[in-house]
């Protein structure tokens, strides 16, 4: 026989009665009331559950009130997106956990307007007539360049892919062992070329590659000569590589394009900007390279895509390809990208107008002194139970661009004052209430302590306002 209901089950009030309670119509009108009345049935369904496990006691008034108020906190809840900020105090510039690139404020402004209206996507307002979306951005593209051509997809994968695969389908292409790289989320590039139709024939040995390995390497089967610039890794020591310049020439000779993955894709020399040197998309097309990709989310600092750039008929072969259709732009990334692009006809504002550039280049003292101010304001939240300090840090660009380059930064530095035994513990609630914050901070821990870099962080002031939170956490 089913249970009979206790007294304090039996005045938990039924669903139609909730719903009927003012507090709970104004929810059902900002949620809708199908929303709310699946949330209200799940608040029931938990409370009631609670009573019979604690033996609780209610009453109908004051279970209105609980219902109202559970209600209202799930369906709050429900209604947060789960892409967040954060503040990226991790001391790596180009996150990719954390979204990669900051865009832009004028690039942010034409997504924004590209999305709120119909645009001329792919249509040429001038002539009444169809157009094509790379109209947008071929361009800017090909000034930036030095490209006779130049196409858009999704991302770089899709743009290594979309080569491969227009230029070398069930045919070889020659790598030299040593760039054979596996990117973030375990994807490798002979996994790329496989699925692209390519057949990967390795060259030389992974320290050291030379010229004769790839002319030995190539035959009839041969479609393409490739080089895979190392964005993400160094080998340092007894090493050999081939230069773009001498490779272009070998694939010329025997009639072959040749194709550079440059990854993460710079436009200008970040030298100007007090930065290690890092190829150029200009620099690999100049010393004889007939296409480039790279990404438009690393270096570039734009939005995500993967932009592909060389010589005109190999880039119409390339959008002559039915998958590039499955790889395009939307017309919200096209007006995000173009807008960035612009951003680097002026090379003079540049760095201020560019988030990724700009901290990529700030000044370490200008580091050094938000990390003070924010010291301060941390050890006073957080009062007596954790020692905050100051710690000279070193930030790291990230996203597999200039893998061996350190910038001097500034960290807090916070532990916690327990015994070493519950040092640990005491760390990972520290590190676990910043994560609780209303925009949480994303650190990084490393010897025993929480590092916050405050290289990235641009608005001190909303930072430092939800640090009385702290304490409760």
């Amino acid at each position: 026989m089913p249970r009979k209901p206790t007294s304090a089950q039996a005045a938990v009030p039924s669903v139609d009665r909730v719903l009927r309670a003012p507090a709970v119509v104004a929810l059902a009108a900002v949620h809708g009331r199908v929303s709310t009345r699946d949330a209200v049935r799940e608040t029931l369904a938990e409370l009631r559950a609670e009573i019979a496990r604690d033996g609780a006691s209610a009453d109908a008034g004051a279970a209105i009130e609980t219902v109202s108020d559970r209600t209202a906190s799930r369906l709050a809840a429900a209604a947060q997106s789960t892409l967040r900020p954060v503040f990226n105090l991790t001391g790596t510039v180009l996150h990719t956990n954390l979204g990669r690139a900051i865009i832009p404020e004028a690039a942010i402004e034409a997504m924004v307007r590209a999305a709120r209206a119909p645009v001329s996507l792919e249509y040429d307002v001038r002539r009444g007539r169809r157009g094509d979306r790379d109209s947008h951005l071929d361009a800017l593209l090909c000034r930036l360049c030095g490209a006779e051509a130049a196409t858009v997809v999704n991302n770089n994968a899709a743009a290594v892919m979309l080569i491969l695969n227009t230029l070398a389908l069930r045919r070889d292409v020659p790598v030299s062992r040593g760039e054979l790289i596996e990117i973030g989320g375990a994807f490798r590039m002979p996994d790329i070329m496989a699925r692209a139709g390519a057949r990967l024939i390795e060259v030389g040995t992974t320290n050291r590659t030379h010229l004769e390995d790839y002319a030995a390497a190539l035959g009839p089967r041969t479609a393409l000569i490739m080089k895979v610039h190392t964005s993400n890794y160094v080998i340092e020591g007894f090493t050999a590589c081939v230069p773009e310049k001498a490779l272009g020439a070998l694939a010329h000779d025997h009639g072959l394009p040749f194709a550079v993955d440059l990854g993460s894709g710079s436009l200008v020399d970040l030298r100007r900007f007090g930065l290690a040197h890092e190829p150029t998309a200009a620099e690999v097309l100049d010393a004889g390279a007939d296409l480039v990709c790279f990404s438009a989310d690393k270096l570039l600092g734009g939005p995500q895509a993967g932009v592909i750039a060389g010589r005109r008929a190999l880039i119409a072969r390339i959008k002559r390809n039915p998958m590039r259709r499955a790889m395009r732009l939307d017309k919200i990334a096209i007006a995000g990208l173009e807008a960035t692009l612009r951003l680097y006809l002026d090379p003079e504002r540049l760095v201020r107008a560019l988030p990724t550039l700009r901290h990529m280049a700030r000044p370490p003292e200008e580091i050094a002194a938000l990390a003070g101010r924010l010291a301060l304001r941390i050890a006073a939240a957080l009062g007596q139970s954790v020692q905050v300090d100051c710690a000279p840090a070193e930030s790291q660009v990230g996203s597999g661009a200039l893998p061996s380059s350190r910038l001097p930064s500034t960290a807090v530095v916070i532990r916690a004052r327990v015994r070493r035994r519950g040092a640990g513990a005491a760390l990972a609630r520290i590190e676990s209430a910043f994560r609780a914050l209303p925009v949480p901070v994303i650190g990084r821990v490393h010897d025993a302590a929480l590092w916050l870099d405050a290289r990235c962080l641009d608005d001190e002031d909303a930072f430092a306002a939800q640090l009385d939170q702290l304490s409760a956490g």
